[in-house]
């Protein structure tokens, strides 16, 4: 008989990123190798990457990843993009055949730019017209999935072990300043390709280990504003929120992390008065995104990451330096691996976010 403590039970999920603040670039294999310690964080039902950076000779347009069931479904969704965006690239995304990688789908990438006719006819702006069109594909197309869809950058997923599936998807070929990874344990939802972390829109991209209890009441409001989640986890909907408080509601990333994990109201009424105001604006005009349950998360976005915890830090996560790049890891090994002598290796606090951007003067 094994006895508590004989076995590690992890607490769920693995999470790791790295950035080069002077926008440097950083090969795929270098986050992929940080997967490895934490094997046994993950059971095999979900591995993935975010790579920001990565198309620099496309930057201008929108890089849309796809999950195909079928060559039929292919021809039906390029019909349908090509009624609302110019393709100037369509290809399949090189691959590599692993093992302990099976039932894989059609895996394309579409580089496009939105039709300004259709935009104008619509009154939409850029970003508002291709989001929605990702939830219409999603939601109307049957096989298809768009599991990526910002500007140079891309998302890498698949049911697996994180570290087979950056070898399949040859991430050791890549080059990007900014990298996010995810080992998935998934306890309430299906292990499936679509449910792989990251999850993406626009170029927002979450990685994150826990659970959501308040995922019902989350995902009620934001679906009132257009968003859909039907990609069978509750993960999905903190992507939705994060693009809905900064894109949609101007929100700065700060502000969203105060909205995500909330103060607790007698730690909002011990702060000064401005603060202390603000604050009680944001708890109450945001409540049902107050998100709840154990969580730390990774947030990529166009020049920066923001990683964060529950306001009771049930997970793990600590963060480290080397030179111009910050890495995040759910344990300090992942960063070790990345960066054998980071410095000042410390865990943030519950709800206090970790905002780190490329310098000013930093051109991609």
């Amino acid at each position: 008989m094994r006895l508590e403590g004989d076995i590690r039970i992890p607490s769920g999920c693995a999470i790791a990123a790295i950035i080069s603040k002077e926008g440097k670039g950083i090969r795929g294999d270098v986050i992929t190798n940080a997967m490895k310690p934490m094997h046994d964080r993950s059971n095999g039902l979900g591995g993935g990457f975010a790579a920001y950076g990565i198309y620099p000779e496309y930057k201008d347009f929108y890089a849309l990843h796809f999950f195909f069931n079928n060559r039929d479904t292919r021809k039906t969704t390029e019909s349908f993009l090509k009624e609302r965006f110019e393709i100037v690239r369509a290809e399949q995304i090189p691959t590599r055949q692993v093992k302990s990688i099976t039932d894989v789908p059609m895996i394309w990438r579409y580089f496009v730019a939105p039709l300004k006719s259709m935009m104008n006819h619509l009154q939409l702006d850029e970003k508002t017209y291709v989001a929605r069109t990702v939830m219409e594909i999603n939601n109307n197309i049957k096989n298809a999935y768009v599991f990526s869809s910002g500007k140079n950058m891309g998302a890498f997923k698949a049911v697996g072990f994180p570290e087979d599936v950056g070898k399949f998807y040859r991430l050791e070929e890549y080059e990007g300043y900014s990298w996010t990874a995810h080992g998935r344990y998934p306890t309430n939802t299906p292990g499936w390709w679509g449910g792989a972390h990251p999850f993406t829109l626009l170029d927002y991209s979450i990685v994150h280990n826990g659970e959501i209890s308040s995922y019902d009441s989350n995902r009620r409001f934001i679906e009132m504003f257009g968003y859909n989640c039907n990609l069978q986890t509750d993960t999905e909907v903190i992507t939705y929120i994060f693009d809905y408080l900064i894109r949609r509601q101007g929100l700065s990333l700060e502000e969203a992390a105060n909205v995500v994990a909330a103060p607790f109201w007698q730690t909002i009424d011990s702060k000064p008065k401005k603060e202390r105001e603000k604050l009680t604006y944001l708890r109450t005009a945001f409540s049902n995104l107050l998100v709840t349950g154990p969580f730390s998360i990774v947030l990529g976005f166009d020049r920066g990451l923001m990683a964060l915890n529950d306001r009771l830090k049930l997970r793990s996560m600590v963060v480290g330096e080397k030179d111009d790049k910050v890495i995040i890891g759910s344990e300090e090994v992942a960063i070790r691996m990345m960066e054998p002598d980071a410095e000042n290796i410390y865990a943030p606090a519950g709800g206090e976010p970790v905002i780190v951007k490329l310098n000013d003067d930093v051109q991609i």
